[in-house]
């Protein structure tokens, strides 16, 4: 037995560190195990000493113990190569990634019961304004102390209060009660000869047992997750488990009443709106192999499937697969090479792939399955574009006549009708008529936005939230602050004001902040409850409405703007998939595209449905301008609350940049967000040939460098967001 073992603790700050292995304990690579630091006790894993050099070896006599090992099931080998492959090719500490592994630490501790708390339906006999929000905005919701503290948005000791008074009360709950069994044959479809011929191509790679990734690529309404469940089905069988990975949480409760019916139970969710006690609970049905599907955002990725047969992306195209903060990964590209690790399929489902994944698919290393019409009897929607030149909204208003005439008819219908804006609250810009003070947050560079229905003006980039004045702050004179531009709350109103007897519904992330709300959302629209939905990019995914006919985008032009790599492409997936929701049963669907240029490439080929040829264009335009997938970037972020010193920062890493054939470094220039969450803000911008190894040239350069600890360095490889 080995006396010596290496592991990484989980502190980001340190590498691999040497442990003597006390006698009695039984440790492999994988073990969990408690490991001292300093006075601390972390948890930490043991890993292949070859794997994972040490900066300095240490001598067995300066040793210290493990203290302990975790009554838990070991990290894979499969996981801990992803875990390796995305610290290496994203440029994080091992210990951030595996974080997100070990991300349920409830789950490590041998409890079988935990202590929850709910509302009573009692009032406490003191009433606070305190209390009274906590009991509102808890509901029926029941969790820990701090989880209902958090809800709530009070302190721990208000809701410690309400235990005391009677209001709410203790429950013991049992976490590791069993998850029911799906069953593959509960409820099956009646398949299409298209479907029929996809799902059995996606069987017959799950019954392989081998690597194969594949992009399931079918229009808005074809019935992608009919075909994939069928993979889904083939894998229950033989009883390993799948993954299906959902880019937004609000899509999530849908999925799971979907699946319910398929399967004749819910499937295995995880995602952040998740109680302590059920994280628990679905990471040791993970980690054991009882979980056989396990629906969930980015984060589900990293979870230690015992025995992974498939995993599902599903909105493959989608942004929000991009993690921005932390360990900067794609979950789309680290799905592809868990599957590699695994030894499984994997499947990428969308309407409108990214050419990162078209690329894939050109050169032979995807498969490709396609599903050219939509289910049934159901037609593509008829896409028409207004120009807003030639055909503006009435003075002080955003909807187009064409398009409020096409709302009138609609309804006369009795069918629904979707207006899509991509942009929350009531106005993106508050300003004074009288001293043109314009209300910017005062952590970041950027506009406030007014939240009418609240009566706030917040910050989308901080969270920073203030009162709507009674008067400039400025000037000081009353009654002269102006809303510019339309966001949603503002459409709402216009919608108000033409069809006042209409049930509208305003669909952002400040309206759905949680799979129950989407759930809610769902069961309104399924029973006829809204007639008029007005929303940003959340309703563009998944939702499946027969009677939504009619959707309007009211500024198709908004996502063109500020020279991103991907807007346009960004612009086509965005209106496709919005346009997606029109007519997906027997009614025909109609969508109407306001924009200032409806003579842009990306527009003509949204009116003609053409998405070959827009494809085509974008694909050719990044080859000659080397960008992803043909050539690659690395963005490096300097960040700090003194200006200066990120700026000297920033120019010294420029400064020290090394001599590379066929790699350039742009900057260091402000970024676009030039201040975020109170810190200053530099780019720099690393464009390289696509042979180019970037993450060894990057990590030998800054790991030349020091910089003081006020200033951050954070390197983003193949980065989506250029703010």
């Amino acid at each position: 037995m080995n006396s010596r073992a290496r592991v990484i603790i989980m502190n980001s700050a340190l590498g691999p560190l040497d442990y003597r292995v006390p006698q009695g304990m039984d440790v492999a690579p994988g073990s969990i195990v408690v490991a001292p630091l300093g006075p601390r006790q972390l948890i930490g894993v043991v890993w292949e000493a070859e794997r994972m050099p040490s900066e300095a070896e240490v001598g067995d006599n300066r040793l210290r113990n493990l203290i302990a090992t975790v009554g838990a099931p070991p990290i894979p080998a499969p996981l801990r190569r992803l875990i390796e492959w995305t610290a290496d090719y994203y440029l994080a500490p091992p210990a951030s990634v595996l974080r997100m592994a070990l991300a349920s630490t409830s789950a490590l501790d041998g409890a079988r019961t935990v202590t929850e708390y709910r509302a009573t339906g009692e009032m406490p006999t003191r009433m606070t304004p305190q209390r009274a929000q906590a009991l509102n905005r808890i509901g029926e919701r029941q969790g820990l102390i701090r989880e209902l503290a958090a809800a709530a948005g009070v302190t721990d000791a208000v809701i410690r209060g309400l235990v005391k008074a009677g209001a709410i009360e203790a429950v013991e709950v049992a976490i590791d009660s069993p998850y029911p069994e799906p069953e593959p044959d509960f409820a099956q479809p009646a398949l299409s000869a298209d479907q029929a011929a996809a799902a059995a191509a996606l069987s017959a790679g799950v019954t392989d047992r081998r690597f194969a990734p594949t992009l399931l690529d079918g229009v808005t309404g074809s019935g992608k997750t009919e075909v994939y469940f069928e993979a889904i089905a083939a894998a229950i069988r033989t009883g390993r488990q799948t993954l299906v990975l959902l880019p937004e949480i609000a899509l999530t409760e849908p999925f799971l009443t979907r699946f319910a019916a398929r399967f004749g139970c819910a499937p295995v969710a995880w995602h952040s709106d998740l109680r302590q006690s059920q994280r628990r609970r679905a990471w040791r049905a993970i980690a054991s192999g009882e979980a056989l599907v396990t629906v969930g955002a980015r984060s589900a990725l990293f979870l230690p499937y015992a025995d992974l047969g498939l995993i599902i992306v599903d909105e493959a195209h989608e942004t929000s697969f991009k993690q921005e903060d932390g360990v900067h990964y794609h979950a789309r590209d680290v799905a592809v090479m868990r599957a590699k690790f695994e030894g499984c399929p994997v499947v990428l489902a969308s309407a409108t792939p990214a050419i990162e994944t078209r690329h894939q698919v050109a050169l032979g290393r995807y498969a490709e399955l396609k599903l050219p019409g939509r289910y049934g009897t159901a037609q593509m929607p008829v896409i028409e574009a207004i120009d807003l030149i030639a055909e503006p909204p009435e003075r002080g208003r955003w909807i187009a006549p064409r398009l409020v005439r096409a709302i009138d008819e609609t309804r006369a219908r009795g069918e629904q009708v979707l207006l899509f804006l991509n942009r929350r609250g009531y106005a993106p810009l508050t300003l004074c008529r009288t001293c043109g003070h314009r209300f910017q947050c005062p952590n970041c560079t950027a506009w406030m936005v007014e939240h009418r229905l609240v009566r706030r003006l917040a910050c989308h980039h901080c969270g920073h939230v203030e009162q709507v004045p009674e008067a400039c702050p400025e000037c000081g004179n009353p009654d002269t602050l102006v809303a510019c531009g339309p966001g949603v709350e503002r459409i709402a109103d216009e919608v108000a004001f033409y069809w006042p007897d209409a049930k509208r519904a305003v669909v952002t992330s400040d309206t759905l902040w949680s799979p129950a709300k989407a759930a809610e959302f769902v069961q309104r629209m399924e029973a006829g409850d809204i007639d008029i939905v007005i929303g940003t990019q959340l309703v563009t995914k998944g939702y499946h409405f027969p009677n939504l006919t009619l959707v309007g985008v009211i500024d198709a032009d908004l996502g063109l703007g500020g020279g991103d790599l991907r807007a346009a492409e960004r612009t086509f997936q965005q209106i496709s998939q919005v346009a997606g929701r029109a007519g997906r049963e027997r009614k025909p669907g109609h969508v109407f595209i306001q924009t200032h240029s409806p003579q842009a490439a990306v527009m003509q080929a949204l009116v003609k449905g053409d998405a070959d040829a827009f494809y085509a264009a974008e694909t050719e335009a990044r080859r000659e301008a080397d960008a992803p997938p043909f050539g690659r970037y690395a963005a490096i972020i300097v960040s700090s609350e003194d200006r200066q010193a990120a700026e000297d920062v920033a120019r010294e890493i420029k400064r020290a940049a090394p001599e590379c054939d066929g790699m350039y470094v742009y900057g260091p220039a402000p970024a676009p967000l030039t201040m975020l969450r109170g810190r200053h803000r530099f780019r720099l911008l690393v464009h390289a040939r696509r042979a180019l190894d970037v993450q060894d040239v990057i990590r030998a350069w800054l790991g030349g460098l020091g910089w003081p600890a006020k200033v951050r360095v954070a390197v983003d490889v193949d980065p989506y967001n250029f703010l």
